[in-house]
């Protein structure tokens, strides 16, 4: 999943005005679910329609085709790839195609069970498009809503994953801009001594490098205190902070900035001043001072 420039934007404006960002990455998933929901309703209309006279198991025929796209075949069998990793520490064509027969196939047979065993259950789940009308039987309209139900958590733990990758550095680069940071104190990407990558570099006038790590989780998330401990990181910028975590942080001397305060974004300028970075405080209006940060940055991104 790949996130808009809009949206990262808005992200960002959320996030240094203290506001909760996720409504917008829900969004995202709710329409690109639903796009995904409405595209493979078709197919299964058509390919049940197509297929009136073969087996009953004319889904795996179809849907589990080994000349279909390996992440297709993947949801379809009510996998996700880095299951089948885990499982079979492999995840090449060959292994994804045979986990997910495999595991379509013990999915089918623990479907039947639960249908035998609860013969007053019925449920009938009707296609209609484009004139024509197809019914799933009790066993199709499970296989059918597994998949949908896997697809939702796959487009789930991708859009949360891209929050990420797409907006924590861009983030950290606004914030420096919006406090006029020159360039030669900051950068982007590096490693520790221990070739730990870093998520940003802060580096004062006597040429030190401050290690940021910047995570955008939920409140009390153990993963705070985690990725700077592991990072030796000596800044840590978060959207929320338990009261535990602020006193790990602390604790171990690591400056740390929670953006879901009030005025978060001056908790920053604290930062450069314990480093001695020269910087200035946005004056007038913050939210146009921002906006032209915004549309500088982004339209150097292009």
């Amino acid at each position: 999943m790949t996130l808009t420039d809009a949206v990262i934007q808005r992200i960002i404006v959320k996030l240094l005005h203290g506001e909760d960002y996720r409504i917008e990455i829900i969004t995202l998933i709710d329409s690109e679910f639903m796009d995904y929901a409405i595209r493979f309703l078709k197919r299964v209309a058509m390919a049940r329609f197509d297929n009136q006279t073969i087996t009953e198991d004319w889904y795996k025929a179809e849907f589990l085709n080994p000349n279909l796209p390996a992440d297709e075949v993947i949801i379809h069998s009510g996998l996700n790839r880095k299951t089948i990793s885990n499982m079979y520490n492999s995840a090449t064509r060959e292994v994804v195609i045979g986990a997910s027969s495999e595991h379509y196939d013990q999915l089918f047979q623990m479907i039947h069970n639960i249908i035998e065993q609860g013969k007053d259950i019925d449920l009938t789940l009707t296609i209609r498009f484009n004139g024509v009308s197809v019914d799933l039987t009790l066993s199709e309209s499970l296989i059918v809503i597994n998949t949908l139900a896997v697809k939702r958590a796959a487009l789930r733990g991708g859009a949360w994953s891209t929050v990420g990758k797409q907006v924590e550095k861009l983030l950290m680069i606004a914030l420096c801009r919006l406090y006029s940071v020159g360039e030669e104190n900051y950068k982007l990407a590096g490693k520790t001594d221990e070739s730990r990558e870093v998520d940003f570099y802060l580096i004062s006038p006597d040429g030190l490098a401050h290690a940021c790590e910047v995570k955008l989780m939920g409140k009390g998330n153990p993963e705070s205190a985690d990725a700077v401990i592991a990072r030796d990181s000596s800044i840590f910028i978060a959207d929320k902070l338990s009261e535990l975590n602020k006193t790990q942080l602390t604790q171990r001397r690591v400056q740390w900035v929670e953006l879901r305060s009030e005025n978060s974004h001056l908790q920053f300028a604290t930062i450069l001043n314990e480093l001695k970075i020269p910087h200035s405080i946005p004056q007038g209006d913050f939210d146009n001072h921002l906006q032209t940060v915004l549309d500088e940055l982004f339209s150097n991104e292009k």
